[in-house]
């Protein structure tokens, strides 16, 4: 009865997430350079029928291993070369994210918080954007959670058997992270686990034939790549490659500079209201059952070796804190579910913080329509300075100004938010906030984003 009834949730679950993930993914051109990049780079496999080297102008693309691209690939085969098929692996990634969010959290504490966990993570703001896009990050990120996941299983204190087992699929995971983007899955993995063996004082349970076990199986996956095209006689492709890495951390590379802190306000803005909650779940307190309580520490140990990890890269680009998606989202479903079975009182903190990081991008979509209708206005008073913006705003772009009715919906949810908060009417509040910002961003991403789009690069 209970598989059964797992079954049920899992099949809602991978059938409205479909629902949000793949319709109009084709609609809008490809938005930004990596997604361009990407999306080109599977194309010109599909042309030249090379499928072991990633190009860019029919030339070796030093910056990314191929399995993102390769995904495209196949999906380019399916549906043909354009925007939907460049964009529908990370649809596939969203459906399985989604999933594998509630399988754990079912095992980590019950059905109640796998859902919460899942409806947290998809009803927060950048989290379900990302899904929507033809970047590389959705699949890396998943990779080097699961290989954490599996790392997190082979050090709980009491687990026997299947420790083998688990250090070899934790090497998988990252071994395919690694075959995703690069060697940063593998610095991460490694951060974390270092930071968990000083706060264990080294008193960490393991059998060097598992580290040994690691290495082989994640030499096998992570190097595949590496390995054939050294074995093709690619060596210079190897030697930019692990250059450009290089290269990332010291220098603001393409021109994405930003400043020190940009991390932190993309997190708490951009992941939103997962971003609020999780304030509340860093505080310790005593009734935590093991098992939550050693996952919390590796999620928070992930949240903050990303974000210093990231912050310190000269290299500021919104998706490259997006790991951090997963542990924010964990410790706040965590808080919640902590809320949402009465365990814990609401702090009135939360509604302070929660108006404020909500508002702003309610005030923002909501304002665009009208920056929009009267841009000839803003372009005579001189409110903009540079020439290439002011030659973008003049695009052709209508607007009907009810495209401000989906900004003004967030706010109406965050106020209704409030109002049954007042009630002690916790649970629907949870719902009615997470379900309302979950309909924002689909909005946005319909509506807002193609007109955004013929400003940006339409013309072009």
């Amino acid at each position: 009865m209970k598989k059964f009834l797992s079954f049920k949730y899992e099949f809602a679950i991978a059938f409205f997430a479909a629902l949000l993930f793949i319709p109009f993914l084709g609609q809008v051109h490809l938005f930004d350079w990596d997604e361009i990049n990407f999306a080109e780079s599977a194309r010109e496999m599909i042309v030249t029928g090379d499928y072991l080297t990633v190009r860019i102008n029919y030339e070796a693309f030093w910056e990314k291993p191929p399995f993102f691209v390769w995904l495209q690939v196949l999906s380019m085969k399916i549906f043909g070369v354009n925007e939907f098929a460049a964009r529908f692996p990370n649809a596939i990634c969203g459906i399985v994210t989604l999933l594998v969010l509630f399988r754990i959290g079912k095992k980590l504490k019950n059905v109640s918080f796998g859902l919460i966990w899942t409806l947290v993570f998809a009803g927060s703001i950048l989290p379900f954007f990302y899904f929507k896009s033809g970047i590389i990050d959705p699949w890396f990120n998943l990779f080097i959670f699961l290989g954490l996941y599996f790392l997190i299983i082979y050090t709980k204190s009491g687990q026997k058997g299947m420790k083998g087992s688990n250090m070899a699929l934790a090497a998988f995971f990252i071994g395919m992270a690694v075959l995703t983007k690069g060697p940063v899955a593998l610095l991460v993995f490694l951060l974390c686990a270092g930071v968990y063996l000083l706060l264990k004082r080294f008193r960490v349970a393991f059998k060097w034939s598992h580290i040994g076990l690691f290495a082989i199986i994640f030499i096998l996956t992570g190097g595949f790549w590496f390995i054939l095209q050294a074995l093709s006689g690619n060596f210079q492709i190897l030697v930019d490659f692990i250059v450009y890495q290089i290269r990332l951390f010291k220098t603001q590379d393409a021109g994405h500079g930003g400043f020190f802190l940009y991390h932190f306000v993309v997190i708490f803005f951009g992941v939103f209201p997962a971003s609020v909650f999780m304030i509340g779940g860093f505080k310790r307190r005593g009734d935590y059952d093991p098992q939550m309580n050693h996952f919390r520490i590796w999620m928070i140990i992930l949240f903050w070796v990303v974000l210093i990890l990231f912050t310190i890269v000269r290299t500021k680009i919104v998706h490259y804190s997006s790991l951090t998606y997963f542990p924010v989202s964990f410790i706040a479903a965590f808080y919640i579910h902590k809320i949402w079975m009465n365990y814990h009182h609401y702090k009135r903190w939360v509604s302070v913080l929660l108006v404020f990081a909500g508002f702003v991008p309610a005030l923002l979509v909501t304002m665009l329509p009208f920056i929009g209708r009267y841009k000839q206005y803003i372009i005579d008073k001189n409110w903009i300075k540079d020439p290439f913006a002011v030659g973008n705003l003049q695009a052709d772009v209508s607007w009907s100004g009810f495209e401000s009715l989906i900004g003004i919906f967030l706010m109406v949810c965050i106020i209704a938010f409030l109002m049954m908060i007042r009630r002690e009417k916790h649970r629907q509040a949870i719902v009615v906030l997470f379900a309302g910002t979950l309909i924002f961003t689909f909005l946005t991403i319909v509506i807002i984003t193609p007109k955004i789009e013929k400003y940006s690069q339409h013309a072009a």
